[in-house]
């Protein structure tokens, strides 16, 4: 009878697509469980950092964690842009919105920082998807702000909570601090709120294909994977030229003077690992390769995928 009903599965695991096996994989994987040697490891780094440190980590498919101060508010920066892409995913999956859609780029529109559509002659037309891309892998601030005008703050907010992340919340467009939500609990922030332990939740879904459309959760980890910043996560972790060869880190930082974050899905042979690392108040407000805040979060994740996936990086991905 054992027999049977073990055939039985298997014959019903091949019929499925594989996106769907590794996403039921994904969820009965085993509870999460504090790794003590490695949470020391960090600890300790993190106790040497002229700065404040929020961390939380997890092996997938062990369950194997690591926490620093991680339900800890923190200014995502930049990092906000993967909520608000995750959104956009959502609306295109319910055809509210579509990838094809054109956007209208006036003068009015472009903000300083990062990115490259503020170099743009306007008025020009901008597609949907390339703005999506262009705020994840050049962290492009003017199509944050488009992207987010195209689906709505709110509707970003209330998609959060309604996938259980309370405390993450896109705050306002980036370049107009007299916008958004001016109540004295966010306006600290800046542009977005949230803590490493939900972003990292966030990961986690997008890794699962919560959204429940494997192409739109490939699209969304293969633009993460061609995310132009690499100083924090992929630091010491690759050292191929990713624009020419495939990446395995789906990151996206983010960044400002006294903050520097990075949050990434690292796929490795031993199974994927979230890493949402944030720093704030840090001494070190230096844009250069060698900030310290930068290479902190480079050593740890460097340490992480060491102990965790002694088989290094791989190709193991739920969506591919």
């Amino acid at each position: 009878m054992r027999m049977k009903t073990t055939l039985a599965i298997l014959i019903a695991l091949m019929a499925m697509p594989a996106a769907t096996v590794m996403r039921a994989q994904r969820a009965n994987a085993p509870g999460e469980r504090t790794d003590v040697t490695m949470q020391r490891l960090m600890e300790d780094a993190a106790r040497h950092h002229r700065g404040k440190v929020s961390l939380y980590a997890k092996a997938l498919r062990t369950g194997q964690t690591v926490a620093i101060d991680p339900d800890t508010p923190v200014n995502t920066a930049s990092v906000i842009k993967v909520a608000i892409m995750l959104e956009a995913m959502y609306q295109v999956k319910d055809g509210r919105i579509s990838l094809d859609d054109m956007l209208t780029l006036r003068k009015q529109d472009q903000v300083s920082g990062s990115g490259v559509l503020l170099l743009f002659r306007t008025p020009a037309p901008i597609n949907f998807e390339s703005a999506l891309a262009l705020m994840i892998t050049q962290s492009d601030n003017t199509a944050a702000n488009l992207v987010l005008a195209h689906v709505g703050r709110e509707r970003v907010n209330a998609r959060l909570r309604s996938l259980g992340f309370p405390l993450t919340t896109s705050i306002r467009p980036i370049g107009h601090s007299d916008q958004g939500d001016q109540s004295p609990e966010l306006k600290p922030f800046g542009i977005g709120r949230t803590t490493a332990r939900e972003m990292a939740g966030i990961l986690e879904a997008i890794d699962r294909c919560d959204l429940g459309d494997a192409a739109l959760c490939a699209r969304m980890i293969d633009i993460m994977e061609h995310q132009f910043w690499r100083n924090c996560i992929p630091h010491f972790l690759e050292d191929s030229d990713t624009t020419e060869v495939a990446s395995h880190i789906a990151n996206k930082t983010g960044s400002l003077d006294h903050v520097r974050n990075d949050v990434g899905l690292v796929y490795t042979k031993d199974g994927p690992i979230v890493i949402a690392a944030f720093t704030y108040d840090n001494a070190d407000t230096s844009w250069t390769p060698e900030n310290e805040a930068e290479l902190l979060i480079a050593r740890m994740a460097r340490t992480l995928v060491a102990g965790w996936a002694p088989h290094g990086l791989g190709a193991e991905r739920a969506l591919k």
